[in-house]
């Protein structure tokens, strides 16, 4: 990587991380209502990952918990971990398990053992990571999920129609 690369790539990442913190600070209290058309994905997920009983879970990019409480609420252990602690203020108010807890961490570089969850999973983050980012973050998952566990990306598909496509694109890029 050239000098000047490393200095684009590290302002890319600054300006990432202030703008989670901020955006996410703003929307904390009214992001499940977003989110809501996409509340029955959440079982779903959890039914594909076809989870063994009595594992652990990690939710990375938690927000406001929905993830982590679909785990949660067939018993399995979850931890859920985001940039924003308003987002996680929010996550704990609405906690009802024991087994889900919630703590600030930054995905590319996980608080936690090497192999210590059976099932790391992020729903709908990675979109909106800088490559560079994105990267240091799937290896953390890999990192600290078991040999033989699962590693769950659920995001976005673009549509196939070229128009729709770069709508879905041109939205997702401003939302960033």
């Amino acid at each position: 990587m050239r000098p000047d690369q490393g200095h684009r790539v590290a302002d890319e990442e600054k300006r990432y991380y202030s703008l989670v913190k901020r955006a996410f600070g703003t929307l904390a209290p009214v992001y499940d209502i977003f989110v809501t058309p996409m509340s029955g994905l959440r079982d779903r997920v959890v039914r594909f990952a076809d989870v063994k009983p009595g594992s652990r879970i990690l939710d990375v990019g938690t927000g406001t918990g929905k993830q982590a409480f679909a785990f949660a609420k067939l018993g399995y252990e979850v931890v859920g971990v985001d940039l924003s602690d308003a987002m996680l203020r929010v996550a704990s108010r609405k906690n009802t398990y024991k087994n889900a807890t919630f703590s600030v961490a930054d995905a590319t570089n996980l608080p936690f053992p090497d192999a210590g969850f059976d099932v790391a999973c992020t729903s709908f983050v990675i979109h909106t990571m800088p490559l560079t980012i994105r990267e240091k973050a799937l290896k953390e998952m890999v990192r600290v999920t078991r040999r033989g566990g699962t590693v769950l990306i659920v995001d976005f598909a673009l549509p196939r129609n070229r128009v729709h496509r770069l709508l879905v694109y041109s939205l997702i890029i401003w939302s960033v």
